[in-house]
């Protein structure tokens, strides 16, 4: 057995993987199961019903496919050639997760998966089944109990080898292979990420509530951004990489080897109102083959008006305007919102016009009664 984990450790890392780890599908499965039962009553995970889905397979894996004997848990390191942090001080520009300004990891990562799983067929005659982001697997607790790291206070895995800018997928098999050693924590006294997070989505360390995070709220949440929430977000458009970026451990961290991962340049620091203009069609084009087309237009577009009215640039009116007459009503009251940060009340005022839709009306009166 020996030969053949040495053997699947370097085959991992010819096809391109950060790192592997191996556990058993139920190491962890003691405490997912509380975490996860606490988490979906306490109602943080907000729009994320798929969360609240067969829980048993969520948290416990061995629920989800009885027949594998182990997990093969593995890294692929996506990490920046550049910190994130300073694009949030350029107002008039939108900030985007470093994991979106490219290629869809789900695509990339899925491909290598397969590819090692084919490898380990052939080697074993072991059936296996793969996932990246694509059943109710919580990959992060498995990674942890196999080896590859810890679940920091910022519910994100860290690893001592490769910081923690990296995606993780998962191949279930019924080989029987030796597990690892979980890994301890080591954050320490450390609480830079709880510290940093502007919405405070953190209610205590290793707690996350996703209805406060700005990752959940530009990408999961289909609804107007609460209002108490919208100022907090500046020009984070798509993601939140705040937590990750100040992470000690990050020094170990190295600029992604995968091309589909470099950033591009028209999405390291995009225009807002360049961005305001995307019509469907256009959205398709920009970001085909991007995570960020999965959301579509609409929210996309809701999010861009909130850093919109933002940025403190009253230059910007022009941009978000045309929105109030838009066909979605998330991309109208988001405009209305934007359009009552930047204009004078009297100007403000002067363009109210009533709305059927009563969230709309909600943030036309909301918007008059805040100039």
């Amino acid at each position: 057995m020996t030969g053949l984990r040495d053997a699947l450790n370097a085959e991992a890392r010819a096809q391109g993987f950060s790192d592997i780890g191996v556990c058993r599908p139920g190491a962890m499965t003691d405490r997912t199961v509380p975490g996860l039962k606490a988490f979906v009553e306490a109602g943080q995970h907000g729009d994320m019903a798929w969360m609240a889905d067969r829980m048993v397979w969520r948290g416990d894996p061995t629920a989800l496919w009885p027949e594998a004997k182990s997990v093969i848990m593995l890294a692929e390191n996506y990490g920046p050639d550049a910190d994130p942090l300073p694009l949030l001080e350029h107002p008039d520009t939108g900030v985007i997760s470093v994991y979106a300004q490219n290629r869809d990891y789900h695509d990339l990562v899925k491909k290598r998966l397969k590819r090692l799983g084919r490898w380990l067929v052939d080697q074993t005659g072991t059936e296996i089944k793969v996932f990246v982001d694509t059943a109710p697997v919580m990959e992060k607790p498995l990674a942890e109990a196999a080896g590859l790291g810890w679940q920091g206070k910022h519910t994100n895995l860290v690893s001592r080898e490769i910081g923690s800018w990296f995606f993780l997928g998962a191949i279930f098999t019924t080989e029987d292979i030796a597990p690892d050693e979980p890994h301890e924590d080591r954050c320490g006294d450390c609480r830079r990420c709880l510290d940093i997070c502007p919405t405070n989505a953190f209610p205590a360390p290793y707690q996350l509530d996703a209805r406060r995070c700005i990752s959940y709220l530009t990408i999961e949440h289909k609804g107007p951004i609460p209002r108490d929430l919208r100022p907090l977000m500046g020009n984070r458009i798509y993601g939140c990489d705040d937590c990750l970026a100040v992470c000690p451990w990050n020094k170990f961290a190295e600029t992604a080897s995968e091309a589909g991962y470099w950033a591009r340049v028209e999405l390291r620091r995009p225009r807002l109102d360049h961005l305001a203009g995307l019509d469907d069609a256009t959205f398709r084009e920009v970001f085909a083959g991007s995570p960020i087309k999965r959301i579509g237009r609409d929210r996309f577009i809701r999010n861009v008006l909130n850093a919109i009215g933002n940025s403190g640039d009253a230059g910007m009116v022009e941009a978000a305007r045309p929105h109030l007459i838009d066909p979605s009503p998330l991309v109208r009251g988001a405009a209305v919102w934007a359009l009552s940060q930047l204009m004078s009340p009297v100007e403000f005022g002067a363009i109210r016009e009533p709305d059927n839709d009563a969230e709309v009306a909600d943030e036309w009166r909301l918007g008059a009664a805040a100039s």
